[in-house]
């Protein structure tokens, strides 16, 4: 009988190292609107006191309009060009071994420790006109320096990180035996790649593209060096927030900042809502 009420009893939980679900979430939120959501809630309240009106003048500005434009285009374009290159770094640091590798692969933390305004100086002295690499590619008509091109090649450099450390664990788990077995089925190189490598990959590649789009739309140290900062052509969001900033123009600075944080939110709510379509259909 005994045996029996213990068989029809239900199982224990085993014990939370972490606090229960009531506490923790309320922790949780208690920290986040701390840290995140009051001060966002503050550049909206700081925004709305322009008015709709007001708020619409000055996104309609053809200096912000370009501004945003040329932040959202160059993170777009850099986290773009990092999620493949990334993933391409990521694949060789796993699947092959080389003298140097670690070495190289702790290369690649070095955007994180290094001072943005450091990395700004070192490209634009390297990409200048009369750079170590700048002087050559100049006369033949491409000029990095100054111009949008520049912005992209700042954004990829400290972009590059985010890509190959989100993909590297994942294709560090993934099963060679897969494309092995893809192979003796008589798949090519790129028929593996487009239906057994690549699914495996999309969602960190997605994750990794929405961090490194999300830096390189705040990205500002690495930036104003080589941009030129001129108007309408190379001047990003994050300098013309601190421009208004430095006019006292507060309000105008609040507006310009809530465009960027509603753009950038939505274009991450899109990647999240792509990814986890990804991740259901992988599970299928």
């Amino acid at each position: 009988m005994a045996a029996n009420a213990a068989a029809l009893a239900p199982p224990r939980r085993p014990p939370r190292v972490l606090p229960g679900f009531g506490l923790g979430m309320g922790i949780t939120l208690f920290w986040l609107g701390l840290i995140v959501l009051v001060p966002l809630a503050g550049v909206f309240l700081r925004a709305a006191g322009l008015g709709v009106d007001g708020i619409w003048r000055i996104w309609s500005e053809p200096r912000v309009l370009s501004a945003l434009r040329l932040s959202f285009g160059t993170a777009f374009a850099a986290a773009a060009f990092n999620t493949l290159m990334g993933t391409w770094v990521a694949w060789v640091f796993v699947r092959y071994r080389f003298p140097g590798r670690r070495l190289f692969d702790a290369l690649i933390d070095l955007p994180f420790a290094l001072p943005t305004a450091v990395a700004g100086i070192a490209l634009t002295a390297l990409y200048g006109g009369q750079g170590w690499v700048g002087r050559w590619l100049e006369p033949l008509g491409l000029k990095i320096a100054y111009t949008p091109l520049g912005i992209v090649v700042a954004l990829v450099f400290v972009g590059l990180p985010f890509v190959v450390r989100i993909v590297q664990p994942v294709l560090a788990e993934a099963e060679p035996e897969l494309e092995e077995a893809a192979a003796t089925l008589g798949a090519s190189r790129w028929q593996t790649l487009a239906r057994v490598v690549v699914p495996a990959l999309w969602p960190a590649m997605l994750t990794g593209f929405a961090l490194a789009f999300a830096r390189g739309v705040g990205e500002y140290g690495s930036v104003i060096f080589i941009a030129g900062n001129l108007p309408n052509a190379t001047e990003i969001a994050p300098l013309l927030i601190t421009t208004r900033l430095e006019e006292f123009d507060y309000a105008g600075a609040t507006a310009i900042a809530a465009a960027m944080l509603l753009l950038s939110f939505a274009l991450l709510l899109l990647v999240n809502i792509v990814q986890g379509r990804l991740q259901r259909r992988g599970a299928r």
